[in-house]
C-alpha cells in the first residue's frame, strides 16, 4: 500500500505505434525469385540482396514468423536458392497469381496464426505487388513496416513513387538497420552480438 507522500508507481507505458515489439512483428517476403529478380534496378540489387537476407538472418535468431510469396512460379520461377538458405527453416512459399499477397488465402490463414500486429514487408517489385500488400494490409488493421532497403522495383522512379505513396497510406517506411536495432532493443544480449556483425 503506498504511504501518504510517497511516489506512486508509474505505468509502464504503450510503445509508440511505429515502434517493433519483437512478440508481436512477423516478416514477409514478396517475390524474390529466379527471373524476376536479374530485371530489377541493377544499381540497387545486390544492396537489396543484402538486405533481404539480414531481415531473414534476424527472422530465424528472433524467431519470427516468417511468410515468402512467390507470384507465378511456373513462369517467374522460385524464390533465390541464397535466400532460401537464410530463411528460418521450414518456411515454404506460398504460390500467387494475385499482385496483393493478402489476396491468398493460405497467407491470410498464416498471418492470421501467428497472432501477429505488426508486419515487415521486403522484395519486389515496391511499385506492384509490395505497395498492393501493404495496402491491403494496411486496410486489415496491421501496423506495415517497409524496409526500404530491402525492396526494389526495375526503376528507381518506380521505387520513389511507391514509397512516397506508402507513407501517405499510413505505412512506416524503414530501413533495415532500424528495424533491427528495435526488435533488438538493447546491446548487452547473444542476439545483438550475432546479429550485429551483419550489418558491420
Amino acid at each position: 500500500m503506498t504511504q501518504p507522500g510517497s511516489a506512486r508507481p508509474v505505468p509502464a507505458s504503450a510503445p509508440h505505434p511505429m515502434v517493433l515489439v519483437r512478440e508481436k512483428t512477423a516478416l514477409v517476403v514478396i517475390d524474390v525469385q529466379e527471373r524476376l529478380f536479374p530485371a530489377m534496378d541493377s544499381d540497387h540489387r545486390e544492396e537489396v540482396m543484402r538486405n533481404i537476407k539480414v531481415l531473414a538472418a534476424a527472422a530465424r535468431r528472433l524467431q519470427l514468423p516468417t511468410v515468402v510469396t512467390e507470384q507465378y512460379p511456373k513462369g517467374l520461377g522460385h524464390t533465390l536458392q541464397e535466400l532460401r538458405e537464410a530463411l528460418p527453416a521450414g518456411v515454404e512459399p506460398h504460390q500467387k497469381v494475385v499482385f496483393s499477397c493478402w489476396g491468398v488465402e493460405s497467407v491470410r490463414a498464416r498471418l492470421t496464426a501467428t497472432g501477429a500486429r505488426q508486419l515487415l514487408l521486403g522484395g519486389i517489385e515496391a511499385h506492384v505487388c509490395v505497395l498492393m500488400s501493404a495496402l491491403d494490409l494496411l486496410a486489415e488493421g496491421y501496423g506495415v513496416h517497409v524496409v526500404a532497403d530491402a525492396v526494389t522495383s526495375r526503376t528507381q522512379a518506380n521505387w520513389r513513387l511507391a514509397m512516397a505513396q506508402l507513407r501517405q497510406a499510413g505505412a512506416v517506411v524503414t530501413t533495415t538497420e532500424t528495424v533491427l536495432f528495435q526488435l533488438l532493443r538493447q546491446a548487452d544480449t547473444d542476439d545483438f552480438r550475432e546479429l550485429a556483425r551483419l550489418i558491420r
